[in-house]
């Protein structure tokens, strides 16, 4: 601790030449070429699936002028559309000794091909390979990055040694260890104040909107920023045990869970494919020695079966409604990730709002001023904003934007200092004026005053006394207001049978006024983010599919730990928006509810879809053996009942 008395070193000064750059717009040939490169991988799969499409229509437009060039064509088609699929089928094959859908498709194709329906097999392949180009597409924009979060994390700290400061990783922090923290600087390491004081923006932790004093025995947190003072603080945990490295942890934890439903999917595409194999590998050797038909007529039935048995329509129920779901909510504002996050949100029962910047705008404002009798409101509200003027603190920021917006003139404030711990004071027009908490000031307070104080903090604002010379005359309450919106949308949700909760890291009586005035189910308030995680948990066990929606990195961690994550995208942090499932564009919380109505529609649709499709598929195989089903019969059956689930799946685009 003698460290702490030394006299910190003097900054260097530091001269920056400024160096003429030259612009130039000459186009860079090799630097295009790579860009087309690159932008033509980005989309390989869609490029390979409607080349596969043209070159089936050119392969049949050139059937009767010449049947050669159009069975090359057909080559070309089935090469093309069928590569991809076809290798990652061979890959399952070899590596998981398990056959999928991909290599059913091909076969399939090949079948039809082999008894010379072309056309018919270059149908299948164009088609199967549209719908996993869309799908990976839909994949791609589902994938989640913590690199914001991971880039907010602190990498090196100022330690105080016996032989003075030296700045090292934080890494190399034991607890113990002292550090100093500059004004604005990041605080490297979990641990507690023991010199000075200042304000300490916590919004990366807690979410709160107003940043909070610490004081010598004050606990803080890795990853907040410093205000205006230096502190000096004694770790109490190594890097890896900090709570900034929690929240990303529990973020990589909760986005490596694989769903139920893709497990079941998966498990399902297996069985299937080896069913439908199986089934024409017995019809191929059985057939002759059961029903006594002769080769062609076996091979013929089993190469219908394998057509009709495909899971084209089945496949093609699913994502064409899923994307086109997904498109209708883009215009509205509402963003899906994938199609797997629009189903999940079918099933929701709870949805989880954040307070700050979520359920309200963000930044507090002025909700109350209450002056002493004989102080007129406008003169007391000038000089306390004309005081606040020069500070970037936001409950100062919220005092002058009133002022403002009420279009009094401010006036010129001098002396001007922050009072550690409690707030500020200037001189304007020759006299002293102060504004900071209530508590700790050694002013009396009238009857009035203390009354109106009582009832502002049990509304839960944040209120601050105004001292004239050393005669308390006011207080000025306020509150981070809850966004226009905000009760419509809780109304929807309790129209739709969900029900609400919010989860906040400010105190539970503040976070209680602005649940109340929203019209939320249950409120809890003071929660850390590994605590909001443990709460979505249990909601998750008591309720089933939970929604969370936030905004801040404090968020990140229940974002991902909800069945689906709802970010906003007008206010949000970039780390929320990368963690989120679906995001809004506008930060209209209307329609969270909208979304859901939409998503049950397109699970109804996809139900409606592949009940279809599976009763198409086991008559076409009924009729295949009782009445002897012709194979271009059978392919226009199958592709018709894709056809017609896609365009039911399309109705999803209507508003």
């Amino acid at each position: 601790m003698q460290a702490m008395n030394k006299r910190l070193p003097q900054a260097k000064k530091i001269t920056i030449s400024r160096t003429k750059l030259k612009l130039t717009n000459e186009p860079n040939p090799q630097r295009n070429k790579r860009s087309i490169i690159l932008n033509l991988l980005k989309h390989k799969e869609m490029l390979q699936a409607l080349g596969s499409g043209a070159l089936m229509l050119g392969a049949w437009a050139m059937h009767d002028l010449s049947p050669v060039v159009s069975v090359f064509m057909y080559v070309f088609a089935y090469g093309v559309g069928g590569w991809s699929k076809a290798r990652e089928g061979i890959e399952t094959l070899i590596k998981e000794k398990d056959l999928d859908v991909n290599l059913l498709m091909i076969a399939a194709a090949m079948g039809a091909a082999a008894i010379g329906y072309w056309n018919e097999g270059a149908m299948l392949i164009f088609i199967f390979a549209l719908s996993g180009a869309l799908e990976s597409f839909a994949n791609d924009r589902s994938r989640k990055d913590i690199s914001a979060l991971i880039s907010l994390r602190p990498e090196t700290a100022l330690r105080i040694e016996e032989q003075g400061m030296r700045r090292v990783n934080v890494d190399e922090l034991v607890p113990g260890d002292l550090l100093l923290v500059k004004p604005g600087e990041l605080v490297p390491a979990d641990g507690t104040v023991q010199g000075g004081r200042s304000s300490v923006n916590q919004a990366s932790i807690t979410g709160e909107s107003i940043p909070l004093d610490k004081a010598v025995g004050d606990g803080i947190f890795a990853g907040t920023v410093n205000g205006e003072g230096a502190l000096y603080i004694e770790v109490t945990q190594a890097a890896e045990g900090s709570l900034f490295t929690k929240i990303i942890s529990l973020v990589e934890e909760a986005q490596s869970e694989v769903p139920q439903t893709q497990r079941f999917i998966e498990k399902f595409e297996g069985i299937y494919a080896r069913l439908v194999v199986g089934v024409t590998a017995s019809l191929l050797i059985l057939s002759p020695l059961l029903f006594g038909w002769s080769w062609n007529e076996t091979f013929y039935k089993s190469m219908v079966f394998l057509v009709v048995a495909s899971p084209c329509a089945l496949v093609s129920s699913i994502m064409p409604a899923m994307l086109s779901a997904m498109s209708n909510g883009a215009r509205k504002g509402v963003l899906f990730k994938g199609g797997a996050h629009l189903e999940n949100l079918s099933y929701t029962s709870v949805v989880a709002f954040d307070k700050t910047g979520t359920l309200t705008r963000g930044c507090p404002e002025v909700t109350d001023l209450f002056v002493e009798e004989g102080f007129p409101a406008n003169q007391v509200l000038r000089a306390v904003a004309s005081a606040e003027h020069l500070s970037e603190h936001p409950l100062a920021r919220a005092i002058v934007l009133k002022a403002e917006s009420e279009g009094i003139e401010l006036l010129q404030a001098k002396n001007m200092r922050a009072l550690p711990g409690w707030g500020i004071e200037a001189e304007v027009e020759g006299v002293i004026w102060k504004i900071g908490k209530p508590q700790g000031i050694e002013v009396p307070l009238s009857s009035s005053l203390s009354s109106a104080l009582r009832r502002l903090e049990n509304e839960g604002k944040t209120v601050s006394i105004i001292l004239k010379d050393k005669l308390a005359v006011g207080l000025v309450a306020m509150r981070d207001n809850i966004r226009p919106q905000a009760k419509a949308a809780i109304a929807h949700l309790h129209r739709l049978g969900i029900h609400t909760v919010m989860l906040s890291g400010d105190h539970q009586r503040t976070a209680e006024a602005i649940g109340n005035e929203a019209g939320v189910g249950q409120v809890y308030g003071d929660l850390l983010p590994v605590d909001k995680v443990s709460y979505v948990s249990e909601l998750r066990k008591q309720h089933g599919h939970i929604v969370m929606v936030g905004d801040g990195v404090n968020d990140a961690p229940a974002l991902a730990a909800a069945t689906v994550g709802i970010a906003m995208g007008a206010s949000g942090s970039g780390t929320a928006l990368e963690v989120a499932d679906v995001v809004l564009m506008n930060d209209d919380l209307e329609r969270i509810a909208a979304a859901i109505f939409l998503a049950r529609r397109a699970r109804k649709i996809v139900k409606m879809n592949m009940t279809f499709a599976i009763g198409v598929i086991l008559l076409l195989i009924a009729g295949n053996f009782i009445e002897g089903l012709a194979l271009p019969l059978g392919v226009v059956g199958h592709e018709g009942s894709t056809i017609l689930v896609i365009l039911n799946g399309l109705r999803l685009l209507r508003s």
